[in-house]
């Protein structure tokens, strides 16, 4: 589950990691009162308007309707108050985004940074992840921080330092200080890095993250070390254990599809091609959407309907591929296990019947538990639904519904 900047630096200011202060607007009223506070609290009359959206490239996207970057620094209320009509409610493309951008639903308005000479503060790159290859947490950093990190991985990656952590032992004290030490900082900017990247690690652990990213880290000219920036992926199969962090999903940002498949416990992700697709479980679900790119064809989405599907969650899958129009036929494919194959293919029969005339193609290959139970369902409904018995035959009936 991802979480909005200034969500995560909420989060982050529990585990006393220093972070750059901000507030969250829904409104221009609300960003005017918290430019108000943020000139009260700092003493400053910089500001800087930072769009609030689930990707990163901010800085250099644009709002379509304005184009206004996604981040801009103002130096009074009136700059303050025209970024923000320029961003929120706008839509912002970024290199995440993709062409089709995100709607701003709220910015963030918080301290200038770079309240001192260039020759004083220093950006860094920080990020915690699980190397799924060790078995181990690893923190890649960088000395070379900001919005072009992308760039220095690509061209001079012998800047990318990584530390990895092994999870029962946690992140020990010389791990903390060579960090600091590859940062080439020393003195006060020295200790307050490693206490930095110690509370980050904590913070990382503490709230089951997937992912934990600061970019930029900023050393300001009083060797204070902040978290301009954070983003945060929190691992979804450990919500059960933070009901209060899974209250802060914001599923405006997410995929209307996917959203309403979770509320059926199917795990589905949406793809870009033009054959819709049904499996029970994740590994003859990779299987199929392979075959389906054999057969000249390209897979629409990922749906695993689970091992306790029953003919309620088939027919909402069902309905769901559906509501993509690229998809041009829809193949199922069921091997029946713990899944019985009479109820997936009851499931189809219901969701047919309500959804009315289904112009697509339907590829069924049901094998397993009550195979021919649902070969008579599918038989006697009257549905113009092709069988399979074979993968090969489903492949070949696949190819010529894309053709």
């Amino acid at each position: 589950m991802n979480l909005h900047e200034y969500q995560a630096k909420e989060l982050l200011k529990k585990y006393n990691v220093p972070v750059q202060e901000g507030y969250a607007c829904g409104t221009i009223h609300e960003a005017e009162e918290a430019y108000r506070q943020i000139k009260t609290q700092f003493g400053s009359p910089f500001a800087v308007v930072k769009a609030q959206i689930h990707a990163g490239g901010r800085g250099k996207g644009k709002v379509k309707e304005t184009g206004v970057n996604g981040v801009k620094v103002g130096k009074n209320l009136d700059e303050i108050i025209d970024f923000s009509k320029g961003i929120l409610g706008g839509t912002l493309v970024t290199l995440q985004t993709g062409a089709a951008g995100k709607v701003v639903n709220k910015i963030l308005i918080a301290q200038d940074m770079y309240y001192d000479g260039p020759s004083e503060r220093k950006e860094y790159y920080l990020s915690i992840l699980l190397d799924r290859g060790t078995g181990q947490n690893v923190i890649m950093y960088s000395t070379e921080g900001g919005m072009n990190i992308e760039d220095v991985a690509h061209d001079t990656p012998e800047k990318i330092f990584k530390e990895w952590v092994h999870p029962g032992g946690g992140l020990l004290p010389f791990q903390a200080r060579k960090i600091a030490f590859n940062f080439g900082l020393k003195g006060e900017a020295f200790k307050n890095m490693t206490k930095f990247v110690t509370n980050l690690y904590n913070a990382y652990t503490g709230l089951d993250c997937s992912m934990l990213e600061i970019n930029p880290l900023f050393k300001a000219s009083d060797d204070k070390i902040v978290a301009v920036d954070c983003k945060m992926n929190l691992d979804d199969n450990a919500l059960m254990r933070h009901p209060d962090l899974a209250a802060l999903r914001d599923v405006t940002e997410e995929d209307p599809t996917e959203v309403e498949a979770g509320q059926y416990n199917l795990n589905f992700v949406k793809l870009d091609g033009n054959v819709g697709c049904m499996v029970n479980g994740a590994g003859l679900a990779m299987a199929t959407m392979d075959m389906i790119k054999l057969s000249g064809g390209e897979p629409a989405n990922f749906l695993d309907v689970g091992g306790t599907a029953n003919a309620q969650t088939v027919e909402a899958g069902f309905k769901i591929i559906l509501k993509d129009p690229a998809v041009k036929a829809i193949l199922i494919n069921i091997f029946g296990g713990i899944v019985r194959c009479d109820r997936v293919a009851q499931g189809v029969i219901d969701a047919y019947n309500n959804m009315g005339n289904i112009t697509v193609p339907i590829i069924v290959r049901l094998q397993g538990t009550n195979a021919e139970e649902a070969k008579k369902l599918i038989d006697e409904s009257g549905l113009k639904v092709q069988s399979a018995i074979l993968l090969s035959e489903a492949a070949d009936l696949v190819k010529k519904a894309v053709a």
